[in-house]
């Protein structure tokens, strides 16, 4: 299981990278996994101002629909329109090509429930 030691991770399986007052969301190598084979991303929230543990959007499998959990307070940016054609991507390339949103930090200090790589990896088993 790939966990990258410079992302930050939450509980529902999202990563997140920050990049000033930026940061890109996505889905960790775990869930993809989890899910199995991803056909559809939707995202229907960029333009607005979510806070930290709302829906950001859906993400489907052959077999399963799953919310998309925002990891911080912020507004929604940018959608990965490469995953309109093309959303399996999120399996083949879940913390690159695959990230899902990009978003404006509203208050980018307090991120003390995400967690770190090893964090995460206590979560999953790894």
């Amino acid at each position: 299981m790939n966990v990258p030691v410079e992302l930050k991770y939450t509980k529902e399986h999202e990563w997140i990278r920050f990049e000033g007052i930026h940061a890109f969301v996505g889905v960790t190598d775990f869930a993809q996994v989890e899910l199995g084979e991803i056909v559809f991303v939707e995202v229907e929230t960029v333009g607005e101002t979510l806070s930290k543990g709302d829906v950001f959007g859906t993400i489907e499998a052959v077999k399963t629909v799953s919310d998309l959990y925002l990891p911080v307070d912020g507004k929604v940016v940018e959608f990965n329109t490469g995953l309109e054609d093309a959303p399996e991507l999120v399996n083949d390339d879940p913390y690159g090509k695959g990230w899902i949103v990009k978003v404006e930090l509203k208050d980018a200090s307090d991120f003390s429930d995400l967690l770190t790589a090893a964090e995460y990896e206590a979560l999953i088993g790894a």
